[in-house]
């Protein structure tokens, strides 16, 4: 196993992930006080959600890889972004694996207890799920400044694609500008950041680097001092 193949690897994972992020961003229902309750139980929710624990685990492969690839350019901003993006990574299945496999069995048995729940993304939360609600909101911080500190540590490097670390960067930043549009459409917030996380590990993947001189045997030295 070689370092550029580990890079491809990274490369593609960020791929998956970023593809499976976007169709997140497209097929995800919106939570809402009055439809809430019955979209958990439709399969395009398990479907979005079950997605969402792919996008964890292959964007923190792919976002690991593309670090290592510029670590010494990217500098301490580029690992503070990095952590930031892989904290929001580690916590967001907490939530969907919830949402994906039990929520729908919850809604069932206990409507008043899943309403409660969803009450955590749309801001209606009660005191049952403040502590989750708080958490909740930290991680929209995290998604905000992970991907934009990565962004410019990866721009400045000058390794991968600018445009794509652009992308990926001010997708994070402007995630906040969706909240201004409605509900049905506040989950697109998620698409610049994966067609940026996508387009950067197409980069890693196909990325040439040259490849590195090796030190000749000693025999051979010797043989070419000696013809010289």
């Amino acid at each position: 196993m070689t370092t550029q193949r580990l890079f491809k690897l990274a490369g593609l994972s960020a791929i998956a992930a970023g593809i499976m992020f976007v169709i997140v961003g497209l097929l995800h229902v919106p939570v809402s006080h009055h439809a809430g309750i019955a979209s958990v139980n439709g399969e395009a929710w398990v479907l979005t959600h079950s997605l969402t624990i792919g996008v964890s685990f292959f964007g923190l492969l792919g976002l690991v890889g593309i670090y290592a690839r510029q670590a010494e350019e990217a500098g301490w901003l580029g690992l503070a972004g990095l952590l930031l993006v892989s904290l929001w990574l580690v916590l967001v299945p907490g939530f969907t694996f919830f949402e994906a496999l039990i929520l729908p069995l919850v809604a069932v048995e206990a409507p008043t207890f899943a309403a409660g729940f969803l009450g955590i993304f749309n801001g209606s939360a009660g005191t049952d799920f403040a502590t989750l609600a708080m958490a909740w909101t930290l991680m929209g911080l995290m998604f905000i400044l992970g991907p934009l500190l990565f962004g410019i540590a990866t721009f400045r490097a000058g390794i991968l694609s600018k445009w794509a670390a652009g992308l990926f960067g001010l997708g994070g930043a402007t995630s906040v500008a969706f909240a201004l549009l409605p509900p049905e459409l506040l989950s697109l917030a998620t698409v610049p950041v994966s067609v940026g996380l996508a387009w950067l590990g197409y980069d890693l993947m196909t990325e040439r680097r040259g490849s590195v001189s090796e030190p000749l045997p000693r025999a051979a030295m010797a043989g070419e001092i000696g013809a010289a």
